[in-house]
């Protein structure tokens, strides 16, 4: 099978075939609101800061306080789902989620719009973790579960570009206060949706992974990592005492975190999941892929502002292209591509894409022609992820037992937002620096263009090396080779 079913929830066939796909739109539903939340306030923090007189330093909280919370949560909230049961936990994020966006829109003041977008962390990481694992609960036929990836790939990929439009609409028309509103009836009718159409499963129970000890140390190992990546590394450099402390305070709690486990004997995550070396690949895969385009996306959106001039719903149209041929692709064709050739073939062919796409990106002057520079950028970038990550997201389950499908759910999570934050900050170092290198011999607008080339340069490095470990690591199963061959009889006996 493609991936995994899970026998510790009812039974998929105890849904009607709509009623499994009313509650995929869920969960969908769910994960856009999440992953929408990201970029809407990107676009949305100048209004902020004017509105509530944030320093530019101080005003980094209301993005950092988030990506901590929800960076560092992700792995324990997956694993919660196995114990408490996934509904429950997906559920608890959608009402503490949409809690505090509430909260958020309310705002009077820095303390509390920072403290509120925290709890908005814990929120999102409850809700998304657990969601793959119930997509692949729902789907065990590998037809059915690769096209429902494939949606799922598709909003949790191209949401944050919807996102920049959605943010630029809100704050231009409204104001900033309704990028969080806006998600109180969409909170709401997801989870009363979620009660009704998702089937409770019972979960594990405590008693088989009660693990305190271990949930503190990935949970403190995670958020100190993220804020180190996020504040200090960012602000101060790489090597700076105080990047450098934090740096091994994280190294040394997660040490702690893998000693525990090998010891525990009921670990909160049981290490006989990386054996996996297809689960142990994908989650390579998914951090370096997340970090060059994260990172690309950030500085693609300031290439478009500081030197082509755009606004920011100009850079939300601008992007609008990526949305929409990710979608086609993940929607309509991934999962014919994956019942065709297996998952590694087009996931290599879609991160090379990306790649080529990066490279491009290099090129575009300080003069730069949208149509010309901008446009064949986007449509490669959306036709590589709309083709390669669906694909990652069956393999990053496919060797799963049933009850660590919450577990490698929130890990393949947990990569992509610690990826995502560590190419931002890595990407956006690089880039500053170069411009500031060439500052003094160069015109403005061509020294920031310098730094931005060398970011896409570095970016399309990293998921090069991605593509390398997808060709040596990610090498197909016995298994997902017969299915192929088999469709392809199949083809050709009905040609």
């Amino acid at each position: 099978m493609y991936a995994t079913t899970d026998s510790l929830a009812t039974p998929p066939a105890a849904q009607g075939g709509r009623s499994r796909w009313l509650a995929l739109y869920t969960l969908c539903a769910g994960m856009l609101m999440i992953v929408l939340d990201v970029t809407v306030v990107n676009v949305a923090l100048p209004a902020i800061q004017d509105d509530l007189g944030f320093t530019s330093s101080s005003l980094a909280w209301v993005v950092n306080a988030y990506l901590i919370a929800f960076g560092g949560l992700l792995l324990l909230a997956g694993r919660l789902g196995d114990l408490l049961g996934r509904r429950n936990i997906f559920v608890a994020g959608l009402i503490v989620f949409t809690a505090a966006s509430v909260l958020c829109g309310l705002a009077g003041s820095q303390e509390v719009l920072v403290i509120a977008r925290f709890i908005q962390g814990v929120g999102g990481a409850l809700t998304s973790a657990v969601i793959l694992g119930m997509i692949v609960t729902l789907f065990p036929e590998p037809r059915e579960q690769a096209k429902a990836i494939g949606m799922y790939a598709f909003v949790a990929s191209a949401g944050g570009s919807i996102g920049l439009l959605a943010g630029g609409v809100l704050t231009q028309a409204i104001s900033w206060h309704w990028i969080f509103f806006v998600n109180l009836p969409i909170g709401v009718l997801t989870t009363v949706l979620a009660v009704k159409l998702i089937e409770k499963d019972k979960g594990l129970g405590m008693g088989r992974g009660t693990d305190v000890p271990g949930a503190v140390l990935i949970t403190a190992a995670l958020m100190v990592g993220v804020f180190t990546i996020v504040k200090p590394a960012a602000e101060l450099g790489w090597t700076a005492p105080r990047t450098v402390v934090f740096g091994v305070v994280t190294l040394v709690l997660l040490a702690s975190f893998i000693v525990r486990e090998a010891t525990a004997a009921n670990p909160l995550v049981p290490l006989r999941i990386f054996r996996s070396r297809t689960l142990t690949g994908a989650n390579l895969i998914q951090a370096l892929s997340a970090s060059g385009m994260f990172g690309i996306f950030f500085l693609g959106s300031l290439y478009l502002q500081r030197v082509l001039g755009y606004d920011a719903l100009e850079i939300g149209l601008a992007f609008l292209p990526t949305t929409v041929v990710m979608g086609l692709l993940s929607v309509r064709y991934s999962e014919k591509l994956v019942m065709r050739f297996g998952p590694r073939r087009p996931l290599i062919a879609g991160l090379s894409l990306i790649v080529v796409g990066l490279a491009l990106f290099t090129q575009a002057p300080v003069g730069g022609n949208y149509f010309v520079h901008v446009l064949p950028v986007l449509v490669l970038l959306g036709l590589g992820g709309g083709i390669c990550f669906p694909a990652l997201m069956g393999l990053s389950m496919a060797d799963v037992k049933p009850e660590d499908a919450g577990l490698a759910s929130g890990l393949i999570g947990t990569m992509g937002e610690v990826g995502a934050a560590l190419g931002l900050a890595i990407l956006a170092t690089l880039s500053a620096t170069r411009t500031a290198a060439v500052a003094d011999t160069k015109p403005a607008l061509e020294a920031l263009t310098d730094g931005y080339h060398l970011s896409f340069a570095v970016a399309a490095l990293i998921v090069t090396a991605a593509v390398a470990i997808a060709i040596t690591v990610m090498r197909p199963t016995k298994q997902q080779a017969t299915e192929a061959d088999t469709e392809e009889n199949l083809a050709l006996d009905a040609a």
